[in-house]
């Protein structure tokens, strides 16, 4: 229970720094910009390089890993049946699937991986999943919903290699799949750019809450109702179910796989919705709601199963 206090502890207060920011204005009316294009464009792309860079891809072949995407995929999946029939539109419809399915997997997951189950590893398989499969393919879809019908199909299929967040990604999978060394004279300039993501997201996320209305209303309630209910209730639940019923996995390995399925949106997802200008508010409330709901939910996951 520490560590989900911890981790739910250190992004309050981030946002709430973020939010006497905006309220103060003290970055000016365009700070939020600035620090969702900083966080997109240089500094999130720098920490997906170096996080999957020095990851051990191994894991890509864990049950935890084949849980984590089955259960991603059948949430986010019901979104998108959703949106389809009430016609919510491709890019608003991703950034709610997205709110559906991805966890807050690192300032929040690793946290909570190290002080609920007693390694920050465990956290790997969502990561990295999250990073080299959800991330890649989430941007080229919002990049294409954007329109630019003038795009050549070469153009189209080269989305993925023009877009900062997956170049970071797949170019960290590479060095890692080749067994590169890279030297500190790279390496440690893009950490130290790296570790301006985290908080670059949360403060630019803190100064979007400032003036803006309660959540839960206007004409985003019920795809965040849906979003909310498919991330707090639904994975966690689809995991449990995989896990332990296909399988086969019992004690630690289930309660790593469970608690983090129910771990809230990730706040970099506000960032991806302010960049393509889709699904503003419905990345800001559902990341705000499911991240209070899963308090909770993540205390009585580690009850029943710890």
């Amino acid at each position: 229970m520490q560590g989900v206090l911890t981790g739910f502890a250190v992004i309050a207060v981030v946002i709430g720094v973020g939010y006497v920011l905006g309220l103060r204005g003290h970055l000016g009316p365009q700070g939020r910009a600035v620090l969702t294009k900083l966080a997109f464009h240089v500094a999130s792309p720098a920490l997906l390089f170096t996080t999957l860079a020095t990851a051990d891809l191994s894991v890509v072949f864990s049950a935890r890993l084949l849980v984590t995407a089955l259960s991603t995929v059948a949430v986010a999946g019901a979104f998108v049946a959703v949106g389809v029939v009430r016609g919510w539109g491709v890019g608003r419809t991703t950034i709610g699937a997205l709110c559906s399915g991805y966890v807050n997997s690192g300032n929040l997951g690793i946290p909570i991986a190290v002080y609920v189950l007693g390694d920050a590893s465990l956290v790997a398989p969502v990561l990295l999943f999250q990073l080299v499969v959800v991330t890649p393919v989430a941007v080229t879809i919002l990049d294409l919903s954007r329109g630019g019908g003038e795009r050549t199909l070469w153009r189209r299929l080269l989305t993925p290699l023009r877009n900062p967040i997956a170049l970071g990604s797949l170019a960290g999978v590479a060095v890692a799949a080749s067994g590169l060394q890279v030297p500190d004279a790279v390496m440690d300039p893009v950490t130290l750019i790296g570790n301006m993501s985290v908080p670059a997201v949360l403060l630019a996320f803190g100064i979007g809450l400032c003036g803006s209305t309660m959540p839960l209303r206007g004409v985003e309630r019920r795809p965040v109702l849906l979003a909310v209910a498919l991330k707090a209730v639904g994975q966690p639940a689809v995991a449990w179910a995989l896990a332990s019923g296909v399988f086969g996995l019992r004690d630690a390995q289930l309660l790593d796989v469970v608690v983090t399925s129910a771990l809230p949106a990730a706040q970099n997802l506000y960032t991806y919705a302010s960049t393509y200008g889709v699904g503003e508010r419905l990345a800001r409330d559902a990341i705000l709601v499911s991240t209070v709901v899963s308090v909770p939910v993540l205390v009585g996951v580690a009850a029943v199963l710890g």
